[in-house]
């Protein structure tokens, strides 16, 4: 049982990496073959809508045909058995980089028929770690889970059920003289970063034992 990581995080240290550390924690405690594999370390760029992967009795229909540094990534994604994405939250969205690898990975697996058709061999598990800096109140205010969910809504569509897991208000830096953040509660930061993320960190486990349960058929 082979399940991988994918962090859309520049920084492999911090909130999102150690979550999508403690999923595969999770899973490795039920037997499963892990991999974290850091989006920032490698060379590509988003879909180039070639259109290839759509290409009749091609080669590559149902495969993106670039070859650069995310190829290998695509292609070992075949013979996993769960995925478990992580990813900052930039403006209101995802990093540039998870951006990009999702249209690789997500748009050559849909097929052009009618109704839609999904062209991935079989059912995995998946889900998605979202860490921000703002409040779960903020992220309502801001209609952030409605455009978050249709991620989770693709991946479902692609893959087979898919879950995802929010940490709200996380810790951006530790040294706060140094930056220009007025708007910020620093105690309260820290507090929260002592009591909350830890939980979050158990969540994030709990998470990997989940899919790696689901993909056992537990």
């Amino acid at each position: 049982m082979k399940v991988l990581a994918v962090n859309g995080s520049p920084r492999k240290k911090w909130n999102t990496a150690t979550l999508l550390e403690k999923a595969l924690e999770g899973a490795a405690s039920k037997g499963a073959e892990t991999e974290l594999v850091h989006l920032y370390d490698l060379d590509y760029k988003g879909c180039r809508s070639c259109f290839a992967c759509k290409q009749k009795d091609s080669k590559s229909y149902g495969a993106c045909a670039v070859k650069d540094g995310l190829a290998p990534v695509l292609k070992g994604i075949r013979d996993i058995d769960a995925l478990v994405l992580g990813s900052p939250i930039y403006f209101g969205r995802v990093t540039g980089e998870m951006r990009s690898f999702m249209e690789r990975l997500l748009f050559p697996y849909l097929e052009y028929g009618d109704p839609w058709r999904a062209l991935f061999p079989r059912t995995i598990a998946t889900g998605f770690i979202y860490t921000m800096n703002i409040t779960e109140e903020e992220m309502t205010e801001m209609r952030l889970r409605y455009a978050l969910e249709s991620t989770e809504m693709t991946l479902s569509m692609i893959f087979g059920a898919s879950e995802a897991l929010y940490c709200y208000d996380t810790l951006q830096f530790e040294d706060h003289d140094n930056v220009v953040c007025d708007r910020v509660d620093v105690d309260a930061k820290m507090r929260r970063r002592r009591d909350v993320f830890p939980v979050d960190c158990e969540k994030a486990y709990a998470l990997g034992v989940r899919m790696t349960r689901d993909v056992a058929g537990d």
